[in-house]
């Protein structure tokens, strides 16, 4: 190559090298207000708060776990927590299967869950037993559930601020005593009151030890039998009716409520009324309920699980005692009775649910939840 040729190469080299870095600063220059706009977009989304992840696991899909969940929602909702903005709400059903609860539990307490929140004794027992093994526990907040305190998940009857300091909660024994006494109101000379329950389910235990107790002091009899599921709950029913009662109570026992229609089925047969200490059975043929309001517990239960999301710590939230009481009364099942029960003026007046003798509902106006804990 003569030294001409290799000028003109080395020219043609420079002026391509020119030509590419003009183009990039023409490019870099078009591209410079985006690049100015785009720290502030990304410090946006640093500042924005990370969606949380809550699980919300109940045992079974029946009136009183069903409107818990309601209020809790309702709840989280009213604080700022709605599904699908501040927190991505995951939703656990076991449908009565405590194999499946407790497959469940393992699940939520391994996942990333900024909370948990149970609905019943089941899911309380199961979602604890499995936190005990998470690393870190998970945050829990529970409700729906007669006795926390007898659970077997560490909450210190005595002290109620005595309890593993990730959990807290509140309990919800029904008026047990007083519902009782209401069916000897009804019927004077009530003597024999029959109840299923399942020995298994540790707010069944301590429902039925109070009702021992009341019964004692009332010189009533309570004849017992044992259902551990819903499918012995028939058998179980045919064994108590058949020994003589007056009456059938159930009491706030998850396992005998998924039997409900049989048990009052069989009640109706035999012409015996049916008195429960959870809501929603009047509707289906119980003389009356006496029992919380549920959609009113998950209220406040929702409104601690706010309290923990806002950066409360569960240690400082003492597990209370919550009973809003809520009265249900049926005239229709007075029809057809064996014996004369009778439903005083009083307590009509009293009803927040009325079923009439033609069928006819009428319900009191919901006012504003003002729960509070009740010892």
């Amino acid at each position: 190559m003569t030294l001409r040729s290799a000028v003109a190469v080395a020219r043609s080299l420079a002026l391509g090298v020119l030509l590419m870095a003009a183009a990039a600063a023409i490019l870099l220059y078009s591209d410079l207000g985006s690049r100015h706009r785009r720290p502030a977009a990304d410090a946006a989304r640093d500042d924005a708060p990370r969606r949380l992840n809550v699980a919300l696991v109940q045992h079974a899909s029946i009136p009183p776990l069903d409107d818990t969940l309601t209020g809790v929602v309702q709840a989280l909702a009213a604080r700022g927590y709605a599904d699908g903005a501040r927190i991505a709400l995951r939703r656990y059903n076991a449908e009565g299967d405590v194999s499946t609860a407790n497959a469940i539990a393992k699940e939520v307490t391994s996942a990333d869950n900024d909370l948990i929140i149970s609905i019943s004794t089941v899911t309380l027992q199961t979602v604890a037993n499995a936190n005990r093994f998470a690393t870190p526990p998970r945050r829990h907040v529970f409700g729906a559930t007669s006795d926390p305190y007898g659970a077997g998940v560490g909450v210190n009857r005595e002290n109620h601020a005595d309890h593993p300091p990730y959990m807290t909660g509140i309990g919800s024994l029904p008026p047990i005593d007083e519902a009782f006494r209401m069916a000897k109101q009804l019927y004077p000379a009530l003597k024999r009151v029959g109840l299923v329950w399942n020995p298994t389910e540790a707010n069944s235990v301590a429902a039925t030890t109070i009702a021992r107790a009341t019964c004692a002091a009332l010189g009533l009899t309570l004849v017992e039998a044992n259902a551990e599921n819903a499918s012995s709950a028939g058998e179980a029913v045919a064994s108590v009716l058949s020994r003589g009662v007056d009456v059938l109570w159930i009491s706030p026992d998850v396992t005998v409520q998924t039997a409900v229609d049989v048990i009052i089925g069989a009640a109706t047969r035999a012409r015996v009324p049916v008195f429960t200490s959870l809501p929603g059975n009047a509707d289906k043929g119980a003389l009356f309920d006496l029992g919380a309001n549920y959609i009113a517990i998950g209220e406040v239960q929702g409104q601690l699980a706010a309290d923990v999301l806002d950066g409360k710590s569960p240690a400082a939230i003492p597990v209370e005692n919550v009973m809003p009481v809520r009265l249900s009364l049926n005239q229709q099942a007075l029809s057809g009775l064996a014996a004369r029960w009778r439903i005083p003026a009083d307590l009509l007046e009293r009803a927040d649910v009325l079923i009439d003798a033609s069928g006819s509902r009428h319900e009191k106006p919901v006012a504003p939840t003002a729960a509070r804990p009740r010892s």
